[in-house]
């Protein structure tokens, strides 16, 4: 009948339908109308998509002022991020404004070397001159090649902070510095002996310690001796930093506090790092360059995790130059966008036209964080391109079949 049109195609007022002698009166044969028939679907196809172009996945983010991004909460509306331009006053402010979490105040953490204090667990040695017959109370001498688990010979202050010294009795000592510990025992001792020479010495330190973790070549403790034990000091004492540590980005806990410490930035300001000195019970960690790295994605030759120098610096142009630069025969140079923050409740995009070998200059100056996401945007015909490798072959195989069944 005319005007029936069982799968939606017609062809002057033919119905396409397969005759029993398997040709068809007007196309002649089968193969001659299948390909007619998706000629003409990849025709419209074609114009339907070129018209719709600007909805084809990747587009532009640059077309939008902001973009819509979901939360975690499935009720809640989607938030929206504005993209921001990089451009010199943007860098010049990102600087200024330091790192999230970055304490500028550590005032509290720079301190005046002082004379070391002893207390519980350390082990002095006294000496009363012209006076041998005290020197065996010190304990046994120790062998002529002593091994590491042997004990010190000295005398051990006690968990109460005391020591017992013949004629004197039991003296506190904890709290005390050797020259006061001394004069305690010269006080002590002269009521016995005229004119007492005392010598006071530490044989052990036992009492303070620090801990040092992460990206150094011996971590563990480091004890606290009468050298003030700095920043660099107990760095020295660890084995100094590995090849893979990341010398912006320690933290030292004290006191359940973190306190994050860059030492390349403080090294060029008027803080140094050498004036923070470290107290019993301080954790000092060293982190990884490679937990600090920020990922490169989208279009370009090698897809990596750039990782940061070892003073923890890491521009835009030194993230792209890890994964090989953009690819010149698929990448747009003018979508090239920073995502910061996107696990937080205010994420950060920034975006940068690098179209002009002159915008590299600014590539150059912004500096990444940890976890930044770097995404280098494909152009518009790769985009259109893909977007048709990927339906033509469903719309070519649903018309073979509905053909072949018919």
């Amino acid at each position: 009948m005319k005007g029936e049109n069982t799968y939606g195609f017609w062809r002057d007022g033919c119905r396409m339908k397969m005759l029993g002698t398997g040709m068809h009166p007007r196309c002649g044969s089968r193969r001659t109308c299948a390909n007619r028939v998706r000629a003409m679907v990849a025709a419209a196809a074609s114009v339907g998509l070129l018209s719709a172009c600007v909805m084809a996945p990747g587009m532009r983010m640059a077309q939008n002022p902001t973009v819509p991004v979901k939360t975690g909460d499935a009720s809640a509306p989607p938030i929206s991020v504005p993209i921001t331009e990089i451009d010199l006053e943007l860098v010049k402010q990102l600087r200024a404004g330091g790192r999230d979490g970055e304490s500028d105040d550590i005032r509290s953490l720079l301190s005046e070397p002082r004379a070391y204090s002893l207390g519980p667990g350390d082990v002095v040695q006294i000496t009363v001159w012209d006076h041998p017959e005290l020197a065996t109370a010190a304990g046994p001498q120790p062998q002529a090649a002593p091994r590491p688990f042997d004990p010190v010979q000295g005398f051990v202050i006690d968990d109460h902070g005391d020591l017992q010294f013949p004629y004197a009795g039991t003296v506190h000592a904890a709290g005390l510095t050797l020259a006061q510990l001394r004069q305690r025992l010269l006080g002590l001792l002269s009521k016995v002996f005229q004119r007492p020479q005392v010598t006071v010495r530490i044989a052990s330190f036992r009492s303070k310690q620090v801990y040092v973790e992460g990206q150094v070549h011996v971590p563990g403790a480091v004890p606290i001796n009468d050298i003030p034990t700095t920043v660099y000091e107990a760095i020295n004492r660890a084995g100094g930093f590995t090849a893979n540590a990341d010398e912006s980005r320690l933290e030292l806990l004290r006191g359940g506090v973190a306190y994050p410490l860059d030492l390349a930035r403080m090294a060029g300001q008027a803080q140094s790092p050498r004036d923070i000195l470290l107290r019993n019970g301080d954790v000092l960690r060293v982190s990884t360059r490679a937990d600090n790295g920020a990922f490169v994605l989208g279009e370009v030759n090698r897809p990596v995790t750039a990782l940061p120098k070892t003073n923890g610096a890491l521009t835009l142009s030194d993230a792209l130059s890890q994964a090989g630069s953009i690819n010149s025969s698929s990448a747009d140079a003018a979508e090239i966008y920073v995502i910061r923050g996107s696990l937080s409740s205010k994420p950060v995009i920034y975006h940068l036209d690098a179209k002009s070998p002159v915008a590299m200059v600014l590539a150059n100056e912004f500096d990444l964080r940890p976890k930044d996401i770097v995404y280098v945007d494909n152009n518009g015909l790769v985009r259109f391109n893909r977007f048709l490798t990927l339906l033509l072959p469903a719309i070519n195989a649903g018309l073979t079949g509905a053909i072949v069944t018919k």
